[in-house]
């Protein structure tokens, strides 16, 4: 359903709904409410026939509109006969990981059953999107963007577009999401994908079209899940404005490079001859290159596509690496508030620690597994933010996980690695990839800045190479291949959070970890109380999360 302000609903009824939900009521900004009904449906994304997972039967699912600091209130039924979650990529859910969607925070959705989510989108802006967290899931859509809208007053660093686009691109698997799952499972990561979809169709399924003269923005998101893709569109430059909520230096491409979970909005001007032109997705860093197009179309134009699309890089890593550094923060562009971006000064900030995380390939116990710093994650039966509430013991252990590889080992084993952190810390995560293909990391509740890359193994002598000055920030990032990429990172936000990798099987497989960001304090200012509607399973079943 639509989204419904607050001044035009009861203001008894939204402060019932979100105090029962959260405890709290925010009368200054608006309330959003959408009803999603998950189900399963047929889609050809690829011309042959798949049970798809839809939202409100659409796939992709619905587009969420709203303004920065907006309260959203998405109810969502599962019709589907398995367990059901959805993540929100890049949205922080300040002072609330309660509401992350992860199997780490959140009791899954049982069949049949609902749970109503209630976020507030506090100082964001920008591009991201939707999906299903739960094992395999998200090979079978229920993926939607996301789009945070200024607030009135507040300068955006470009004109308004005619028209503001969406293009969900990213890889694609004709066997269901179970069958991946359980090859998984039995050990195998994933094979090589099949194909690659724009908005759920596969080539010229989608066309865009524009007026002579106009500009448009695009925000591009890579939903795949294993590949990074390069986009292009033929005869036309991509202005690049904004970076997962960051305004960016505008600074023009011929194609790009969109990594796993990872968004960018452009904006593209229609000053070409009138006629139909390609837009380009193909897969960067494979052997063998799958590609596919949409179609930018000219309304004033009848004549077709008449050549074959513009090819893209492929293997070359050095032409990639390049483009990374070229993207930097706007320092005199308003973000979510009136003042300038570059306002926060981070380069002048001391990190409070430094940690290192080394991903790598194992087979454990017959199996193929992957691990950070050597330990590769297990699910525990109960998400790891309840058990913290509820202090059940046995569920987890802060230090799990080492704050930096072992050197001269190749070992690994399996544990619920959770890494602990205090609130208001100022960290400098290194990111090591000693493996020979691209990485791409993501922490949910947090952006980070992206101060450096590198190849070989980093030291700490690499920093006199940081940008501290204009690095982009964001919430996730590219490693490229026995390379290294640092970053910057505020825990100002207490809660559980996910740091994983955006390769869906390599993260299903255990690379990944939690940290728990910290604070004795019980003041709801630095953390939200445990929603009323909580879910409640494994050994916090029979609980209760709280009278009011």
């Amino acid at each position: 359903m639509g989204a419904c302000y607050a001044h035009s609903c009861s203001f008894i009824l939204v402060a019932a709904i979100a105090f029962f939900c959260v405890g709290s009521v925010n009368s200054e900004n608006p309330y959003r409410f959408f009803t999603w009904k998950v189900t399963y449906g047929d889609i050809y994304p690829l011309g042959v026939k798949q049970q798809g997972i839809l939202i409100n039967g659409q796939f992709p699912g619905p587009t969420i509109d709203a303004v920065t600091n907006d309260n959203l209130i998405i109810s969502v039924y599962n019709y589907l006969i398995e367990p059901f979650l959805i993540s929100w990529n890049g949205l922080q859910n300040r002072r609330n990981s309660w509401q992350d969607g992860v199997e780490g925070t959140n009791c899954p959705i049982p069949p049949g059953k609902n749970f109503t989510y209630v976020i507030q989108l506090k100082d964001q802006i920008g591009s991201f999107f939707y999906f299903p967290s739960l094992k395999m899931q998200k090979a079978a859509g229920g993926f939607g963007a996301i789009r945070i809208w200024s607030r009135p007053g507040i300068p955006v660093p470009f004109p308004p577009p005619a028209q503001d686009y969406i293009i969900l691109a990213g890889d694609w698997y004709k066997r269901g999401h179970h069958k991946l799952m359980h090859s998984l499972w039995r050990g195998h990561n994933l094979p090589f994908p099949d194909g690659l979809v724009i908005n759920g169709r596969g080539w010229n399924g989608i066309t865009f079209t524009v007026d002579q003269g106009n500009t448009y923005r695009l925000r591009i998101s890579n939903v795949g899940l294993t590949t990074s893709i390069n986009m292009r569109i033929q005869g036309h430059k991509m202005k690049l404005v904004e970076v997962e909520g960051s305004h960016t230096i505008q600074n023009t491409y011929s194609s790009l490079d969109i990594h796993l979970g990872q968004t960018y909005s452009v904006l593209v001007t229609a000053d070409q001859p009138p006629k139909d032109y390609y837009i380009v997705v193909s897969t960067r860093f494979t052997r063998r290159v799958l590609t596919t197009t949409a179609i930018l179309h000219y309304s004033d134009s009848n004549r077709h596509l008449s050549t074959t699309p513009p090819r893209g890089p492929t293997q070359d890593i050095a032409s990639s690496l390049y483009q990374a550094k070229t993207i930097r923060w706007n320092l005199t562009a308003s973000g979510p508030r009136p003042n300038p971006q570059g306002s926060y000064p981070y380069g002048l900030i001391k990190p409070t620690r430094t940690i290192i995380l080394a991903n790598s390939a194992h087979f454990i116990n017959g199996k193929q597994r992957y691990a950070v710093n050597g330990v590769s994650y297990v699910a525990p039966d109960t998400p790891l933010k309840l058990a913290d509430y509820f202090n059940i013991p046995g569920v987890f252990s802060v230090g799990t996980i080492p704050t930096t590889p072992s050197r001269g080992t190749n070992n690994a084993y399996l544990q619920t690695s959770v890494m602990g952190a205090s609130f208001h810390d100022f960290v400098e995560i290194v990111f090591q990839n000693g493996e020979k293909s691209v990485q791409s990391w993501h922490l949910d509740g947090h952006s980070f800045f992206v101060v450096g890359f590198g190849s070989g193994r980093w030291t700490p002598q690499s920093r006199a190479h940081y940008n501290l000055r204009d690095a982009v920030y964001r919430c996730t990032t590219q490693v490229y291949p026995k390379s290294w990429t640092a970053i910057y990172v505020a825990l100002d936000n207490v809660g559980m959070w996910n740091l994983r990798s955006e390769n869906w099987g390599r993260q299903y497989l255990g690379q990944q970890l939690y940290v728990r960001v910290h604070t004795p304090s019980k003041s709801f200012r630095d953390e939200l109380p445990i929603p009323k509607n909580a879910l409640l399973c494994g050994r916090a079943r029979g609980r209760y999360t709280r009278p009011f």
